[in-house]
């Protein structure tokens, strides 16, 4: 089913069915991988910030990384 047929027919839903598809949908988005890791990267950006230790190695970023085979 297309984005398109999806909200035709969920418009044909009463107010109070469309409104929980609605929490549902958010709900789900909300608790998607990308948001946990989010949440997670947020909560640790202070001490990311406070520890330099903790960035030490992003001063190699700028090298040219060769993998031994």
């Amino acid at each position: 089913m297309s984005a398109k047929e999806l909200i035709v027919n969920i418009n044909k839903l009463p107010y109070n069915q469309r409104l929980l598809v609605i929490e549902k949908v958010l709900k789900g988005l909300q608790d998607s991988p990308e948001s946990k890791l989010e949440k997670a990267a947020s909560a640790l950006l202070s001490d990311y910030k406070k520890d330099k230790n903790l960035t030490a190695f992003t001063a190699l970023d700028s090298e040219k990384f060769y993998e031994a085979r």
